[in-house]
């Protein structure tokens, strides 16, 4: 009887430990670019990768950082460094495509109209 009522306990706690401690989960990214910077038509993907986080905020940081610091640059990465008006599409399969432009106040959710 113990060892029951010690089990149900214990899945009690890592059903509700589950839910207060994100889990990190895989997301498929791709980086648009324009071939000038500054222009506003014209967007190409320039790479595409994986990136491991907790939510797309996690992502986004990790993106902007890993493609703005020299040392983080992949090695077969042959673009200019992420900056304004470019644009971000997570991929997250049947649960949809969001994109996302760097603005001067960080990055902002677009209307997948915008990328032409």
């Amino acid at each position: 009887m113990l060892r029951k009522e010690k089990r149900e306990w214990m899945l009690v706690i890592r059903m509700f430990m589950g839910k207060i401690l994100k889990s990190t989960q895989s997301y498929d990214v791709t980086l648009f670019q324009t071939p000038q910077f500054g222009q506003t038509k014209g967007y190409r993907q320039v790479y595409r990768l994986t990136v491991s986080g907790e939510d797309h905020d996690d992502v986004l940081a990790e993106v902007y950082r890993m493609f703005n610091v020299p040392d983080l640059v992949p090695k077969d990465y042959r673009a200019r460094y992420v900056s304004t008006g470019d644009i971000l599409l997570i991929d997250e399969g049947i649960y949809g495509q969001f994109f996302y432009r760097l603005s001067s106040d960080g990055w902002e959710r677009i209307h997948r109209m915008h990328v032409r």
